[in-house]
């Protein structure tokens, strides 16, 4: 799901005040997660994701959930994967859509 290339239709999609003003604390220590994550597998590289490195995002979901049920960046490591299974699905639907 790619930004729509309508105005209309991209001013529905509030991404400042419809997400990111909503769990700026949440978002960050996503992020936090995202840089400590490249620079334990790729260490001095720039930031990117990986995508062939690790791809069980639901089973590595639930792992981190069980593993850290009150530890904070449990929760931030479990929001990551939630987030690049929701990215996975998005992609492969795009792919889909390419092919139609």
């Amino acid at each position: 799901m790619p930004l729509p290339k309508d105005s209309a239709e991209r001013k529905r999609i509030p991404l400042f005040t419809g997400c990111f003003a909503y769990f700026p604390d949440a978002l960050a220590a996503v992020a936090k997660v995202s840089f400590e994550g490249n620079e334990q597998h790729h260490p001095g590289t720039p930031l990117h994701w990986d995508k062939n490195k690790s791809t069980d995002e639901p089973d590595a979901m639930m792992r981190h959930a069980i593993e850290g049920k009150d530890d904070l960046y449990a929760r931030a490591q479990c929001a990551w994967r939630a987030l690049a299974w929701l990215q996975r699905g998005i992609d492969k639907e795009n792919e889909n859509d390419d092919i139609k």
